[in-house]
Order: C-alpha cells, then structure tokens, then sequence
C-alpha cells in the first residue's frame, strides 16, 4: 500500500505526577479555662508517641508563646487527632498544610 500522504500529529502523553499526601499540622491555643493537667492529659491519651514530659513542655508553650504545634503527619490522622483534641474541650487553631 502506498502511503497518502496524510500526517498524523503524535498523540501528547499524559504524566501522571504524584502529588505528596498532605500533612497537616495540629496546633493547640492558650485559653482561660483548660488547666495544664488537662491540656497534659490530653495530648498524652489522643497522641501517638507523647509522653509527659513532653505533653508538659508543649502545655507551658502554649501558655506562655499563645499556641504550639502539638502534633504533624498524615491528613487523615490529623483530622482525627484535632477531632478528639476538641471535644475533650482544647482551644484549637485550624488545621495548617506544613
């Protein structure tokens, strides 16, 4: 067969980039009514990995700088994390991209 002589324009192809999952930082601010024990407490029970002493050194922070990122990861645990941070009654910022 004989060619026609009709040209194709090559067919672009798509790169498929994958987009990092976002992490989301989970930022605790100073109030009135939370009581360092309770703040503390908190952290320590919804927290992966949080210890004391650390809850402690994050709860004068966030007394004396305002607020403290308490915590940063994976967008879905850290909806979860603010979520029960919340309801225990913690004053807390929205959730941040990092």
């Amino acid at each position: 067969m004989a060619a026609s002589g009709v040209q194709t324009a090559p067919v672009p192809v798509r790169i498929r980039q994958r987009q990092p999952y976002p992490h989301l930082r989970i930022v605790v601010l100073d109030d009135d009514f939370n009581t360092f024990q309770h703040v503390v407490t908190c952290l320590v029970r919804y927290l992966p990995g949080m210890g004391p002493d650390q809850a402690w050194e994050l709860a004068h922070q966030i007394d004396s700088q305002g607020s403290a990122v308490v915590w940063s990861g994976p967008r879905e645990q850290a909806e979860l994390y603010h979520q029960q941070l919340s309801a225990e009654g913690l004053t807390m910022a929205p959730l941040e991209r990092e």
